[in-house]
């Protein structure tokens, strides 16, 4: 473990982080990467990089992808004005879980938010990944909503 470090994700990382996503088995997307999915992976990398809410990270192990999330700040009126941070897209290689690379990605992102402002922490996970919900919890994260979505 000593050899993983967390850092803000970087345009060449872009295949590697995909290539995490494509080995979702459980509420997958449909992410794959190819020629024809590409200039949309870029596009939207480059949309989160641009914005002052967004921050794509990744964790490696020497030059080697291992896991990444994104994090976006919600500035929010409710709480007295508190800052939230939502984090998303939390994956780490299906050959390296249960070894505490999503802890320590994890902790990285609650440290971050802090220094940023953030008051609290949020995530939706899946309904299917009960692994992930009983990770979270040994985390601290509380089950406090129902969540919905609506493809427009």
């Amino acid at each position: 473990m000593s050899g993983i470090l967390v850092r803000e994700a970087r345009f060449e990382d872009l295949e590697a982080i995909i290539r995490l996503h494509e080995e979702d088995t459980l509420g997958t997307h449909g992410d794959v990467w190819n020629p024809e999915t590409k200039p949309v992976y870029e596009a939207a990398f480059q949309a989160i990089a641009r914005s002052a809410e967004n921050t794509l990270f990744v964790a490696t192990d020497g030059s080697e992808v291992i896991g990444t999330f994104q994090l976006t700040f919600i500035p929010n009126l409710t709480g007295r004005g508190t800052m939230r941070v939502k984090v998303e897209s939390v994956k780490v290689k299906a050959s390296r879980r249960s070894g505490g690379i999503g802890a320590r990605m994890m902790a990285f992102a609650e440290d971050y938010a802090r220094t940023k402002g953030a008051a609290a922490m949020e995530l939706t996970s899946n309904k299917t990944r009960k692994d992930a919900h009983r990770f979270y919890e040994r985390l601290g994260f509380s089950r406090s909503h129902e969540g919905f979505k609506k493809k427009l």
